[in-house]
C-alpha cells in the first residue's frame, strides 16, 4: 500500500540527514527534494513527516559556514514550491512549524541567528505558494490554521511555543509577504487577502496573557502596518520624527492587497485597507474569549489610529 511504501521509504531519511558527513546530509536533501516533488506521492503521514523533520532540524544543525547555511536554508524552503500537490506542500510546513516549536529550546545563542534565517525562508516559502495557488481560500486558510493551532507559533493557548519564535515572526511576516510579491513570477498575481493573513495575530494579541507578546506585535506588525496606511501628515510644522525605514512602506504588497477574497474584492486603496483592519481590530477587541486587558489595548489601538485617520493621519504615534 501506499502508506506502508511511504514508511519505509522516508524511515532511513532521517538517519542520512543528520549524519555528520557533510556529503552524507547532501545527498539525503537532494534525495528528500527529489522525493517529496513526485507527484504520485500520497500526503505522508504526521508520523512520517515528524521523523522528517527530526532528521531535517538537525541537518541544518550540522551546517556550520554562513555560505553553506544560507544556500541549505534556501535548498530546504524551495521543497515547499516543488512539492505539486498542495496538501502534501501544506503537510511540510505544518511538519517545518512544529518542528521549530518542539526543537526550538535546545538551540544555542550561537546557533540562533541561522535558525531565525530558516524561518525566513520558510515564511517567504509559504507566501509564494499562496500566490502560485491564487490565494484558492481553502489553502490560506489551512496555512493560517497551521499557525494558529496548538503546535503552531502563534498558538496563544500552548504553552510550549518559545516566545522568541512568535516575536520574530512578527518581525518579519509582512516583509516577507511584501518580498513575495516582489518576486512573484507572474505580473500581476491576485491580491493578498490581508485581513484574513494577520487574523492569527489579531487573536494573539487578544488572547495571549503575556503583556510584552501584546507589545512585541503590535510594535513591530500593527503600528508598521497602520502607519504604512496612513496617508502622509498635513501641516506647515516641521516633521520631528525618524524617518520611516523603506522596508516598512511594502511597496509591493499595499497596492497588491484586499480584505479577504482577492477574486471578488480586488485591490483595495490604502483608505479602504486601513478601515478593514481596523474592524478587524475592534471586531477581535470585541470578542468573548478576549482577555479583559487585552480588550482595553485593543480598544485603545483602534481608537487611537481611528482618531489618526480622523485627523488626516498623524503617523508619529505608530513609531513611538
Amino acid at each position: 500500500m501506499a502508506t506502508e511504501a511511504s514508511s519505509s521509504t522516508t524511515a532511513p531519511l532521517g538517519k542520512y540527514l543528520a549524519s555528520t558527513d557533510k556529503k552524507t546530509r547532501d545527498k539525503a536533501v537532494k534525495n528528500l527534494a527529489a522525493f517529496l516533488s513526485d507527484p504520485s506521492r500520497d500526503v505522508l503521514p504526521k508520523t512520517e513527516i515528524s521523523k522528517l523533520w527530526k532528521g531535517i532540524f538537525y541537518c541544518f544543525w550540522m551546517s556550520d559556514k554562513p555560505l553553506v547555511q544560507q544556500a541549505l536554508a534556501s535548498e530546504l524552503a524551495e521543497i515547499v514550491l516543488n512539492i505539486e500537490s498542495v496538501p502534501s506542500a501544506l503537510a511540510f510546513l505544518r511538519g517545518f512549524w512544529e518542528a521549530m516549536v518542539r526543537e526550538w529550546s535546545s538551540i544555542d545563542r550561537l546557533r540562533i541567528d541561522k535558525y531565525y534565517m530558516l524561518v525566513r525562508r520558510f515564511v517567504n516559502a509559504a507566501f509564494r505558494l499562496l500566490i502560485r495557488e491564487d490565494w484558492e481560500r481553502a489553502t490560506f486558510e489551512a496555512y493560517t490554521s497551521i499557525l494558529a493551532d496548538k503546535g503552531g507559533p502563534l498558538c496563544p493557548e500552548d504553552i510550549r511555543v518559545p516566545t522568541s519564535l512568535s516575536y520574530h515572526l512578527a518581525d518579519i511576516y509582512l516583509e516577507e509577504l511584501d518580498k513575495a510579491f516582489a518576486n512573484a513570477p507572474v505580473d500581476s498575481p491576485l491580491p493578498a487577502p490581508l485581513s484574513a493573513l494577520l487574523s492569527p495575530f489579531f487573536t494573539l494579541t487578544a488572547r495571549t496573557p503575556v503583556n510584552i507578546t501584546y507589545q512585541r506585535i503590535q510594535s513591530s506588525l500593527l503600528g508598521p502596518i497602520f502607519g504604512a496606511l496612513s496617508p502622509p501628515r498635513e501641516t506647515d510644522e516641521p516633521i520631528r520624527k525618524r524617518p520611516r525605514l523603506s522596508t516598512l512602506e511594502y511597496p509591493h504588497l499595499l497596492p497588491n492587497a484586499c480584505a479577504e477574497d482577492p477574486k471578488t474584492e480586488g485591490a483595495l486603496d490604502r483608505a479602504s485597507l486601513k478601515k478593514v483592519l481596523l474592524k478587524k481590530v475592534f471586531d477581535v477587541a470585541s470578542e468573548q474569549d478576549t482577555r479583559d486587558a487585552n480588550r482595553r489595548k485593543l480598544y485603545a489601538l483602534w481608537k487611537e489610529h481611528t482618531e489618526d485617520e480622523d485627523s488626516g493621519g498623524d503617523q508619529s504615534d505608530d513609531e513611538r
